[in-house]
């Protein structure tokens, strides 16, 4: 079964920048080059939201309304691993940071959390005012 790690979060002035990335591990690591990954976050006291989502060769993205055109999505077959540039950061993108692997095989990207069966440990993003 795949493992999926996050790593790269921190505390940031409002406009600044974080890259995120997720680390996919386990005997079954060839599934991450087959299935769709995205990004969720959540904030205290908040659901879990989607941010952004990305299918098994990179040709289909997609974007939360509140995030587009300031974080992009990526991913790197060769290394098992998912990247978030965020950058223009905000106060309200404060948040535990997600990664996560569809349950189908990804020739289209998924936003629904019912769409994907593993999940990172999340990493925290904090965005100071």
């Amino acid at each position: 079964q795949v493992q999926l790690e996050e790593s790269g979060g921190g505390l940031v002035q409002a406009g600044g920048s974080l890259r995120l990335s997720c680390a996919a591990s386990g005997r079954t690591l060839n599934v991450f080059n087959v299935i769709s990954m995205a990004w969720f976050r959540q904030a205290p006291g908040k659901e879990r939201e989607f941010v952004a989502c990305i299918n098994w060769n990179g040709a289909d993205t997609s974007y939360a309304d509140s995030v587009k055109g300031r974080f992009t999505i990526a991913r790197d077959h060769a290394k098992g691993t998912m990247t978030l540039q965020m950058n223009s950061l905000k106060p309200d993108d404060t948040g535990v940071y997600y990664c996560a692997k569809s349950r189908e095989y990804g020739r289209t990207c998924y936003r629904a959390i019912g769409d994907f069966d593993i999940w990172g440990q999340g990493t925290q993003v904090t965005v100071a005012s």
